[in-house]
């Protein structure tokens, strides 16, 4: 299995990375500038929006971090990360809430756009407080966002969380933050945060 993570340090590739080191395969990395071998034809044969996290799996390119947690658990079924089929519902239902209803709302709160009440029917979040107490709703139903057992959608979820609750996107809810810290105790996070952190430096130097 050839296995190669294209990223930069400072973007959503740091969700690949950390589901990349709970599977425990095998993988190269390549990093890109945002400025430079991001938008070079080289690259933007793999992803032409000329975006990262992509990575590449026996010649096939998975794109969009939800996909590429999803696949990853499927690619490697013994680190045990796919849902079992009680999971399976939550699973998917939360990992595509994240990647769309949510993302969407903090993206937008974050970049001052506020639906109207009649534009709040056409947006999938409807309010960005909506989104919220969807998710605060989801995180402390269970242990991990599909049940008792972590699975390769808290890796999504939890990223979102993580970062909402760092850079102030999302409200320091009790069960985000409780969330949130069984999450970072891992030490497949531990290690991608580190691995990420050791090229940001080197990238800056």
């Amino acid at each position: 299995m050839t296995l190669t993570l294209y990223s930069n340090p400072m973007s959503r590739g740091r969700i690949a990375r950390w589901m990349l080191e709970e599977t425990g395969a095998a993988y190269d990395t390549v990093m890109l500038d945002y400025a430079t071998t991001m938008k070079a034809a080289s690259y933007l044969s793999v992803n032409p929006m000329g975006k990262v996290p992509a990575i590449v799996h026996d010649g096939h390119v998975v794109t969009e971090c939800g996909a590429i947690c999803a696949y990853l658990a499927d690619a490697v079924p013994e680190a045990q990360l796919a849902p079992t089929a009680d999971e399976r519902a939550d699973y998917y239902r939360w990992l595509f809430y994240a990647a769309g209803p949510l993302e969407a709302a903090i993206t937008n709160r974050s970049l001052g756009v506020v639906p109207t009440e009649t534009q709040q029917r056409m947006v999938g979040y409807g309010t960005y407080d909506a989104a919220i107490a969807g998710l605060e709703h989801a995180v402390a139903a269970h242990t991990y966002i599909a049940g008792e057992r972590f699975t390769a959608a808290d890796v999504y979820v939890g990223a979102q969380v993580i970062w909402g609750l760092q850079f102030c996107t999302m409200p320091k809810l009790a069960a985000f933050e409780a969330y949130a810290a069984r999450l970072t105790e891992r030490a497949a996070y531990r290690r991608a945060a580190t691995l990420d952190d050791d090229a940001m430096a080197k990238m800056a130097s």
